[in-house]
């Protein structure tokens, strides 16, 4: 090459894109030098974020991977601007999923299987699946402060650890304390699947067809007949009363008369009441004990005694008579047929109908008796509207969700489940007397295979006392989670120092429950709002719209394949720029993240 010839550099990478395989070693220098492990001692400002705990019985969610690292990308940022970021990791491990599928798969009953048997079944698979949720968090490139279950401010948290699960215990002693505890026996949610009671909060409804079946009762006095349409026929032996609108002239004759009820022949007032609706069916309504949420409020708004039809396990009970022991579907199909055999039925109409399921196994729920511990609620709406204003939500129109919430709770919060893999209620019973102990707070306790913690009964001297065998309902622990995180347990000053927390960030769908229950729990004992900042966000959705789903494998995106294929770098940057989830779902495929990793270079 002569002097006069033009010198060309060409720089020679030793990669021309970007490669996923260096990640896992980004990740563990990260590790090594601890740089983003939580120090207290940091002289910035604490910006605290109360990530949402991951049920982990099942592999991680898209949906979860996605919000997931948005909340990482808030991390950073904070860190960015200043901040010194509590940004824990931590898994739920209560409650009943773990249950279900223990008995799915070991082929075992909850209620026939040995107590220390069948939680050892749920330790084993919330075992093997957690680890698989931490390793695939880990993958994305999270900047939690620990990846270790640690008792300190900062370390990864797991809901079912002794630790954790005394700070439940704690908070229902303290509410013991004020007065804010009360068992008593009410007619409640009760999902005969799951076998326990569920809170309002745990009820989701379900659009399906069904028949309005118009049966002939007769007027005791005229002897006239009359008409009556229900979806619910096996309920006749409960039937309570009989009403009709005040403002519909067909029935005014009929006030204050009887009508005999077909197939078991007792006599039932007929009385006007607004809740009747002149255009649905015949206008006449039969209410009884329970068919569906409006049947329990009437009799309680009127004082009438309900009679209960159906059992704890789903059927038929002995005031059913010779449908005794009947599934609820087999008494309906049993009763229609008698009714048409005495020419009871006039017609039969196809309805659609909003019904009352349990969200978690997603059958229909029953309403019967249960004696079960109760958290005041309703007394304190106001000052739960007030502390609502404390926060800031983002996007500000999602607040809407939460007050909605608030607006509809009618009654207390049943806190109790007659399940096995949760929180336990720390409480014993005086054997003499009947003595209620409730225990000093300082440690985890279990009754049920636990000693009392007190020589003698106060009351009455007795040595013998028997132990709550009662759990809490699972949202009664995530509901402490921002408290937890904070240092509640281990460093009094730090958390009134940074109390409330900075953000909570969650989906829509659990504002009725793990953000109502954050906000009654905080209001009772400490007076005020829990964050400061509230964002909630959509869903993640297929490329047709539908909820991506495990249980519908033509929807199911596994974060894990995902990284596999096109790594963690592809999938972070496609979720910043896929969207505004705060405002609306987000669809996702795989070809929509392979799209994004061909930018990656």
């Amino acid at each position: 090459m002569t002097s006069k010839e033009k010198r060309v550099y060409k720089p020679k990478l030793k990669e021309k894109r970007w490669d996923p395989k260096i990640e896992p070693v980004i990740f563990q220098k990260w590790q090594e030098e601890k740089i983003y492990e939580f120090n207290k001692e940091c002289e910035k400002p604490i910006f605290s974020i109360d990530t949402p705990p991951p049920y982990v019985n099942t592999p991680v969610h898209i949906g979860q991977a996605y919000t997931y690292v948005w909340m990482d990308i808030f991390a950073r940022y904070k860190r960015m601007t200043g901040y010194n970021v509590l940004f824990p990791l931590g898994l739920d491990k209560n409650g009943l999923p773990v249950e279900v599928q223990a008995e799915k798969i070991f082929g075992i009953s909850m209620h026939e299987t040995p107590r220390e048997e069948f939680i050892e079944k749920c330790k084993q698979i919330l075992r093997e699946s957690g680890d698989q949720s931490v390793n695939t968090f880990k993958r994305l490139g999270l900047s939690c402060n620990s990846w270790v279950l640690e008792h300190k401010i900062g370390g990864r948290y797991e809901t079912d650890d002794p630790e954790y699960r005394r700070l439940t215990q704690e908070t229902f002693i303290e509410f013991w304390k004020k007065g804010l505890i009360y068992e008593d026996e009410k007619t409640t949610n009760y999902c005969p699947v799951c076998g326990t009671t569920i809170s309002d909060a745990e009820v989701e409804y379900k659009e399906e067809e069904t028949d309005l079946n118009y049966i002939k009762f007769k007027v005791k006095e005229s002897g006239e007949d009359i008409i009556i349409a229900t979806t619910r026929p096996e309920l006749l032996c409960s039937c309570r009363i009989v009403i009709f609108n005040p403002e519909d002239e067909r029935y005014l004759h009929l006030k204050g008369k009887h009508a005999i009820v077909p197939i078991y022949g007792h006599e039932v007032p007929i009385e006007s009441h607004p809740y009747a609706k002149p255009e649905f069916g015949s206008g006449l309504v039969m209410i009884c004990s329970f068919g569906d949420y409006s049947d329990v409020r009437i009799l309680r708004e009127l004082g009438i005694e309900p009679i209960y039809a159906i059992d704890e396990k789903g059927r038929m009970n002995q005031n059913a008579g010779k449908y005794q022991g009947l599934t609820v579907e087999e008494a309906r199909k049993k009763i229609i047929q008698d009714l048409k055999a005495e020419g009871k039925i006039v017609k039969t109409e196809r309805i659609r109908q909003r019904r009352p399921i349990c969200w978690r196994s997603k059958n229909p729920i029953e309403f019967v008796p249960m004696k079960e511990y109760y958290l005041k609620q309703v007394e304190f709406k106001d000052e739960i509207f007030r502390i609502a204003d404390e926060m800031n939500f983002f996007a500000p129109e999602s607040k809407q969700i939460l007050i909605d919430w608030i607006n509809s709770v009618g009654i207390d919060w049943v806190i109790s489940r007659r399940r096995f893999y949760g929180t336990e209620i720390p409480l014993w019973y005086c054997e003499g007397c009947g003595y209620i102990y409730v225990p000093k707070p300082g440690r985890y306790y279990q009754p049920w295979r636990e000693k009392a913690p007190i020589e003698k009964c106060p009351k009455c001297g007795s040595t013998k006392f028997r132990g709550e065998d009662r759990t809490f309902d699972t949202w009664f622990d995530s509901s402490t989670s921002e408290v937890y995180i904070l240092g509640y347990l281990w460093d009094k000053e730090f958390f009134k120092k940074n109390f409330p927390c900075s953000l909570r960030p969650q989906g829509k769908e659990i504002v009725r429950n793990w953000l109502y229950f954050t906000m009654l729990k905080a209001l009772l004992l400490f007076g005020k709002a829990p964050f400061r900042n509230v964002w909630i966000h959509m869903h993640v959705v297929d490329e047709e719209g539908r909820k991506i789903s495990k249980s519908r494998p033509e929807t199911w995106i596994d974060p894990q394949e995902v990284i596999n294929r096109f790594g963690a770098e592809a999938f972070r940057i496609w979720s910043g720029l896929e969207g505004n989830i705060t405002r609306g779902d987000i669809r996702c495929s795989f070809e929509r993240i392979e799209g994004t990793s061909k930018f990656l270079t």
